[in-house]
């Protein structure tokens, strides 16, 4: 009998204990764009609270789908789900940072913000319509800079990703070609290219290429030391990507928790806004209240223990005000 009330004394602590594990563990999955953030955010969280936030970086169209699986805590996607489709899977959408998409290069002799672009030819890039980076259209945009007769080599995300719905939507707004002949969307159809998963997918195969371009979100741009570019604005400005040039573009984007937040923020047309920045997303399964709550409570302790580390990895934070809109969105749908 005592062999029996032990054996069921440790099967109960061993229940107990995977409950407590359990409980102290956070499971979301989507979006690389965040993923630097996060990551440094999850780690100060977990040496105050104990609890641990198990993040997998498989892309937007990835968090899209396991949230809607019910397979994790959260979904994180760049790609923002219209409200009508978050009533059809049941669930809530909230942003968590803002950040930029660049285009980066590999030149021999060419530096940071050194080569700039406009939307024509960086849809024809893409479009595979400029091949060469000596072309006519390009040395017209950067007199005095000597440029090879090389072959460009495109690169692009292969997996479904929230980066790339951010940079097809601009590349959709500004080129009528482009958007008839490619579209927008978190996986679409490139001309030509090769692909890559992932930011870091992408970041690693432009840094080890030679007369390539690819697009990434800029903290991995800033960690890879890849050469970015300077692109045109809507407002006809040639723009570094930069904390400052985000948070321009960000500043006139509408809001709306009616709408569960959807926006965009490409092509904004601050005279100084970079023209490929975008918002990064948080997804919840409209019932599961309990592990909602521990999400917002994360993202709560984020948004008020976070921003200088936001910073310091180049996204901008929520402005107070957006935030105080999240967290009454909370509490409306009864999360906190």
């Amino acid at each position: 009998m005592k062999k029996i009330l032990a054996a069921a004394l440790v099967m109960t602590l061993m229940v107990t204990f995977s409950l407590v594990q359990a409980a102290d563990t956070l499971n979301g999955a989507g979006a690389t764009f965040p993923y630097p953030v996060y990551s440094a955010w999850a780690y100060e969280y977990n040496k105050i609270t104990g609890v641990k936030l198990n993040y997998q970086s498989i892309g937007s169209g990835g968090g899209q789908r396991q949230i809607t699986d019910r397979t994790v805590d959260f979904g994180a996607s760049d790609d923002p789900l219209m409200p009508e489709q978050l009533q059809k899977d049941r669930l809530l959408q909230f942003p968590a940072v803002i950040g930029g998409v660049v285009p980066v290069v590999n030149i021999a002799g060419i530096k940071d913000g050194q080569l700039k672009l406009d939307s024509e030819s960086l849809s024809r890039i893409f479009l595979g319509e400029i091949k060469l980076w000596d072309d006519a259209a390009i040395i017209k945009l950067n007199p005095g800079i000597k440029l090879p007769h090389r072959e460009i080599t495109v690169v692009y995300r292969s997996d479904g990703s929230g980066t790339t719905a951010i940079y097809t939507n601009y590349l959709s707004e500004v080129s009528a070609a482009w958007k008839s002949k490619v579209g927008a969307g978190k996986a679409v159809k490139y001309p030509v290219g090769i692909g890559a998963k992932g930011n870091e997918g992408v970041a690693n195969y432009v840094k080890r290429t030679a007369n390539s371009i690819g697009y990434v979100e800029f903290a991995y741009a800033k960690q890879n030391k890849l050469v970015y570019t300077q692109l045109k604005n809507k407002a006809g400005q040639f723009i570094t990507p930069s904390f400052k040039t985000f948070e321009n573009a960000a500043e006139t984007a509408d809001f709306n928790p009616t709408k569960d937040f959807f926006v965009w923020l490409t092509n904004a047309p601050g005279k100084n806004a970079w023209p490929i920045a975008g918002a990064t997303f948080i997804l919840l399964a409209k019932e599961k209240t309990g592990s909602n709550k521990k999400v917002a409570m994360f993202f709560a302790w984020a948004f008020k223990n976070g921003d200088a580390k936001a910073k310091e990895l180049v996204y901008i934070p929520l402005p107070k005000s957006l935030k105080a809109k999240v967290e009454q969105y909370w509490k409306a749908n009864g999360i906190n």
